[in-house]
């Protein structure tokens, strides 16, 4: 192997190709009803989606999904609006009144498809009565500092909505709700995903002020006052109006990374997967990851090498300045310092929806050699890690990966490979 970059990139590329959704959502159609198809959607992965389920369907549908700025799709039959991620904003707004308008009024012989991918949360704000976009996007900025885990997150955000935590598929009955899901939670719990627009949950308003404490997060008091009270309660899975519905986990981070140990030994590198569901601040379990590759490399335990050692899930970071980065970068750069000077580990962390935090890059690569280089053109790593500034040293040194958008998302993909 001459280009460790070009074998991760390939790894990279076989976990991507599996969640392709022209492939999986083949698998998962509907019956057809007796009246209309009205196909809704939202997250980063849902305009793909939305293009695939046009390809393969061959009745009438009308519909509108939402996706983030940029991961737009060309659809003939349904209508993509773009919206802000991971801050809400007007445009997701207006999408998410328009989808609660999409499917009032129908039938019982009427199906509606729900295409939900990872960002949903974020594009779906719908302030509960009392509360205001503002108020949304004050929530929303506070889990994204907080370093909660996305299961908790999520808890909260469904209690501050009118559209997630089940309430787009309520305002759907009588009508049949078929909800084909692409996970990119630890766990591949449905409900979590994009705060479960349409398939509803059991976590309580005390489950969401339990994490509030917990993690000391500042709402304001008028998020605070209705989570304390009745109105924030999200529909219950056992209520009627869900009984006819069906969810359909079409991708997820397990699938992907079995094809990107498949890949791997297409090429002649064993590969083992440490987990599908890692969580935790992203600094730590780069530390974590670098011990292990380190075991490998110095003393050829607990795997024999050469070997790719795979993982995925959704680390968190806990904000504690203002440096630019991600949970994929920041996870990398602890990496990096912990391999410093180590010889045959190279690595690439990455969002498999092609990007990891808000800038253009999906993560980074790193190696032995990464602090050693980012100390040369006068950058300190552990300063920039403790600024959480990872992408500027990343950057400093020409490692971003940049992929574009991917058009799926089943979280993040790290793949270390130890010569």
């Amino acid at each position: 192997m001459t280009d460790p970059k070009s074998f991760l990139t390939s790894i990279f590329n076989a976990a991507v190709a599996a969640a392709d959704p022209e492939k999986t959502i083949r698998n998962h159609l509907p019956a057809k009803p007796k009246g209309r198809t009205i196909v809704i959607g939202a997250g980063k992965g849902s305009a793909q989606m939305a293009a695939a389920f046009e390809k393969v369907w061959d009745g009438p549908i009308d519909g509108l999904v939402v996706t983030r700025y940029g991961y737009g799709a060309r659809c003939e039959r349904i209508e993509i609006i773009e919206a802000a991620h991971p801050v809400p904003d007007a445009a997701g707004l207006e999408a998410s009144r328009r989808l609660l308008e999409k499917v009032r009024g129908l039938t019982a012989d009427d199906l509606v498809v729900a295409l939900i991918s990872g960002g949903g949360s974020a594009l779906l704000p719908s302030p509960a009565p009392g509360l205001t976009l503002a108020d949304e996007i004050a929530v929303n900025e506070a889990l994204l500092a907080s370093g909660a885990p996305i299961a908790a997150m999520n808890t909260i955000r469904k209690h501050v909505s009118t559209i997630k935590g089940g309430r787009l598929a309520a305002a759907a009955h009588p009508a049949r709700v078929v909800s084909l899901v692409v996970s990119d939670i630890p766990g591949d719990n449905p409900a979590l995903v994009a705060s479960g627009p349409t398939v509803p949950d059991t976590g309580s308003r005390e489950d969401a002020l339990t994490s509030i404490a917990a993690y000391g997060m500042k709402l304001p008091a008028s998020v605070m006052a209705h989570i304390n009270s009745p109105a924030a309660d999200a529909p219950r899975p056992d209520d009627p109006r869900f009984a006819g519905n069906e969810v359909h986990l079409t991708a997820s981070a397990g699938v992907s990374l079995e094809a990107a140990a498949a890949e791997a030994k297409r090429q002649g590198i064993e590969a083992v997967i440490l987990s599908d569901a890692i969580e935790g601040e992203a600094r730590e379990v780069g530390g974590v990851h670098a011990a292990i590759a380190r075991e490998v490399a110095t003393r050829n335990r607990p795997f024999a090498k050469p070997v790719l050692i795979l993982s995925g899930g959704e680390t968190t970071v806990t904000l504690r300045a203002k440096g630019k980065g991600g949970r994929n970068s920041e996870f990398l750069l602890a990496f990096a310092i912990g391999i410093d000077g180590v010889n045959g580990i190279h690595a690439l962390a990455a969002d498999t929806d092609g990007i990891d935090g808000s800038e253009n890059n999906a993560g980074a690569f790193a190696d032995g050699s990464t602090v050693a280089r980012m100390r040369a053109v006068g950058v300190d790593a552990k300063a920039m890690l403790a600024g959480n500034n990872a992408w500027t040293a990343f950057n400093a040194v020409g490692d971003l990966f940049v992929p574009g958008p991917t058009g799926t998302n089943v979280n993040d993909l790290r793949a270390i490979l130890v010569r």
